[in-house]
């Protein structure tokens, strides 16, 4: 987590999230098909959309044995498992093009295919590095498949994937497998990896705001998507529910639903996946997370403890607000209290930023703040919103572009960042009352809203340091004046005569030297 974010709200759609494992490998050239082997099957099955194929000819040994579970998919009813102990591993050998990049992918049910009430453990290898120990024992409990993937470049014409007993393998027990995949990737996908030394491992990969989904294609982190991989090689077992919606994924990735406290929203216009180097599949940028308006959004993703290590990590995001050449909103990204990206620029049309080599330990959060300027459009729409009868064209962006600004608004433009300087509304005829988000305006000079039906309090207005001249008169304003008012260090002039208002003039307000304050005639105040 798709994650649109704004100023006024946050999307999180989809988050990726990798483990780089120390791998020597080539450079990539177009890639061949791929293959899905359904381990210990006697002939090809189609499932799902997907031609299953046996896996006769792809490796020697071992036996096959069936799986009888009520209710099991028919990709897990079968399996090849490895008695033979004297053997070092059993591998698997396919035939790839050299240097082109590669999604493997190994699929786990136990199934007590050998009379045993829990599955063995075994390392896995890949062309000759160690990728990871295979126990499934957790979720083969819970009655769930466990999946290992990991993204290489093909050091030779063929790639290996091995099993082999380690320290941990019970005697009696045999290394098995139900599925293999090799499936060819893009040459342009994640390619801000090294893949001469690196390999991607997948930690977590999940669609944000997808509720009882589960969606095929590539882990990524994103705000709309996301992926993380390790740089260490030691994968983590990842819960697995049937695949349903091949072939939304053309590499036939995995994405998770994810859903925590925060709302969910649906995107507002479409976003092209082509536009991202890691061809996300259509369906995972429909959803993501949200917040309040001006609020930070945090996730806590993934939903484990990770390792302390470097990890691959991409952040999708995208503005949710109806497309417009002038969308934009601007945030800060921190990961687990260290700024990951900061001003962060988003549009309708979606961004991604990555980091290639991450430290993360343990529990990981992702914060989302809004930019400094970012507040300006929160308080300009909250104020729109506490007007009964705002001026007709007070919606879209307040500033931009800045010859269409709404009407009495007078901006300042700076480096794409839009400041509200003026609010002239004299004689608007306005009802309603003046929200607290004016305090928010802090590079306003001029606040004139005089001549109008505006009731309630005076809002704290401390922080508009910028302010030189109030107008509020000919309203029906109540209650006391702010003595914050005599603290703004450049106010020139303050109108409140002909309002409601009541109470003691500030001292501080009646002391302050160079400033033209009219009270009178109207109000009910103590001199």
């Amino acid at each position: 987590m798709t994650l649109v974010l704004s100023v006024s709200s946050y999307f999180f759609l989809i988050f990726f999230l990798f483990r780089l494992a120390a791998f020597p490998l080539a450079i990539a050239v177009p890639p061949p098909r791929g293959y899905y082997i359904n381990c210990g099957a006697a002939t090809e099955e189609n499932i799902d959309g997907i031609p299953w194929i046996p896996d006769e000819g792809f490796v020697i040994g071992g036996n096959v044995s069936q799986i009888y579970t009520p209710g099991i998919m028919p990709l897990l009813s079968t399996l090849r498992y490895f008695p033979d102990t004297k053997a070092r591993k059993s591998c698997f050998v396919i035939q790839v093009s050299k240097g082109s990049k590669y999604i493997v992918r190994t699929t786990y049910f136990y199934g007590g295919f050998d009379g045993g009430k829990e599955p063995p453990v075994f390392d896995q290898i890949i062309d000759g590095t160690r990728w990871s120990t295979v126990d499934t024992s957790q979720n083969y409990a819970a009655g769930l498949t466990s999946y290992y993937e990991i993204m290489v470049a093909a050091q030779g014409k063929t790639i290996s994937v091995c099993l082999a007993r380690n320290a941990n393998t019970a005697s009696a027990s045999s290394p098995f497998i139900s599925a293999l995949e090799v499936v060819s990737l893009e040459n342009s996908m994640y390619n801000s990896t090294n893949f001469a030394e690196y390999a991607l491992s997948t930690i977590a990969r999940h669609s944000f705001g997808h509720k009882n989904s589960f969606i095929r294609f590539f882990l990524c982190i994103f705000m709309l998507i996301c992926e993380l991989n390790l740089i260490i090689p030691k994968n983590i077992p990842l819960n697995v529910v049937p695949a349903s919606s091949y072939p939304d994924d053309p590499f036939n990735r995995y994405w998770q639903s994810f859903i925590d406290t925060n709302p969910v929203v649906e995107c507002h216009s479409n976003i092209s996946s082509s536009d991202f180097w890691n061809f996300p599949p259509p369906a995972a940028l429909m959803k993501g997370l949200t917040t309040s308006r001006g609020k930070e959004l945090r996730i806590y993703w993934p939903p484990f403890d990770l390792p302390d290590t470097s990890y691959y990590l991409a952040l999708y995001f995208q503005d949710n607000r109806t497309p417009s050449p002038f969308s934009w909103r601007v945030f800060d990204v921190v990961i687990n209290g260290k700024t990951f990206y900061e001003g962060l620029n988003v549009s309708t049309e979606g961004v991604m930023v990555y980091g290639s080599q991450w430290p993360l330990s343990g529990e990981t959060n992702i914060t989302l703040t809004p930019a400094s300027d970012s507040p300006v459009v929160i308080a300009m729409e909250n104020i729109a919103r506490s007007f009964t009868n705002p001026p007709p064209d007070w919606k879209g962006d307040p500033c931009l572009p800045q010859e269409n600004s709404w009407a009495g608004v007078t901006c300042h433009i700076n480096g794409g960042f839009a400041k509200v300087a003026k609010l002239n509304l004299t004689n608007f005829g306005i009802s309603g009352f003046l929200s607290d988000s004016i305090g928010n305006l802090t590079a306003i000079s001029n606040i004139w809203l005089s001549g109008n039906k505006l009731a309630g309090k005076i809002p704290q207005m401390g922080n508009l340091k910028e302010l030189t001249s109030l107008r509020l008169a000919d309203n029906e304003l109540t209650g006391s004046i702010p003595s914050s008012l005599a603290n703004l260090p450049k106010i020139k002039e303050i109108f409140l005569q002909n309002n409601k208002l009541s109470g003691p003039i500030p001292q501080s307000l009646k002391n302050k030297s160079g400033i033209n304050l009219w009270i009178s005639p109207g109000n009910q105040l103590e001199m």
